[in-house]
């Protein structure tokens, strides 16, 4: 049970430590292609010389008769992580980075969306207010109260939401298909259509202007040890130890995570009213999940 607990934290703090890094990326002069473009293909390099070497070894099962899930689709389901990492680094540029996991996070009431669109599943009491805990911890933890409202970059805000809606997307279907894959490959497939995705957006000059002789080497790595390797391979790993809503309510450590290395490396201001919001937020992670808990304990 420890293991899974931890496994899970440290995946979620991994991510959130992420757009501080990006935000450092932006700062040494690199543009968006080049964030994007190295997170995405180093992280498909390095997740498949993983999945290559656990393949030579013995502890590796080819599960051929339950694999149903076309490679393609698989390619196609992580052209959302692509997206995902499109949408949400140009938020990063254009607002303070503890705003832009602030509108990440609305993934939350997104999912519970299209869920009901889709699946036709209708929401809890719970999840609606979750909803509003949501809601009304980002006007709190966004500074929207305590700012002009005429500094507020729209652009970014418009960002930020797609980032979330792309980010619901991705769990959406990475839960629903390919689970018959080894983690590894698995994510191996999904980041390669998220690289491919990016490539196509952005065309991978990086490669060959010389910009990886400077600091772009070293931010793409670890961009994507940090968004594309360890997180993917530890909840593959934790999740299944201690379950789906435990996994939810410490994945809501990539929030304050991210507040604090905003506030912390960046120097961004995260005022007491901010952090309350921060605080409603993840209230809002974790009630929906409560009586989910409680059955396992």
């Amino acid at each position: 049970m420890l293991k899974g607990i931890l496994l899970v934290f440290f995946g979620a703090c991994s991510f959130g430590i992420l757009s501080t890094f990006v935000k450092l990326a932006y700062h040494d002069g690199y543009t968006l292609g080049d964030v994007t473009g190295a997170q995405a293909f180093f992280g498909a390099v390095i997740l498949w010389v993983l999945f290559l070497f656990q393949r030579r070894t013995a502890k590796y099962k080819v599960q051929k008769k339950n694999m149903v899930t076309p490679w393609w689709k698989m390619i196609i389901a992580g052209t959302c992580t692509g997206l995902v990492s499109v949408f949400y680094y140009q938020c990063v540029k254009l607002v303070p980075n503890s705003i832009a996991i602030i509108l990440l996070m609305q993934f939350i009431w997104m999912s519970i969306l299209i869920d009901y669109l889709i699946f036709k599943k209708k929401p809890t009491g719970l999840q609606f207010l979750a909803i509003l805990l949501v809601l009304g911890g980002t006007i709190l933890a966004s500074g929207m109260v305590e700012t002009n409202i005429k500094t507020i970059n729209l652009k970014g805000i418009g960002f930020g939401l797609l980032a979330a809606l792309s980010y619901a997307g991705f769990l959406m279907l990475s839960g629903r298909i390919g689970n018959e894959y080894p983690p590894l490959k698995k994510s191996a497939l999904m980041i390669t259509g998220a690289c491919l995705l990016i490539f196509i957006i952005f065309p991978p000059v990086f490669l060959f202007n010389g910009a990886l002789n400077g600091s772009l080497l070293k931010w793409g790595l670890i961009i994507a040890v940090f968004g594309t390797v360890i997180p993917p391979l530890f909840y593959a790993e934790g999740v299944p130890r201690i379950g789906t809503a435990l996994s939810s309510i410490l994945s809501a450590a990539e929030l304050p995570v991210a507040v604090m290395m905003a506030g912390f490396v960046l120097q961004e201001q995260v005022s007491f009213l901010r952090w309350i919001g921060v605080l409603v937020i993840l209230s809002a992670m974790v009630l929906p999940n409560l009586k989910y808990l409680k059955r396992k304990w």
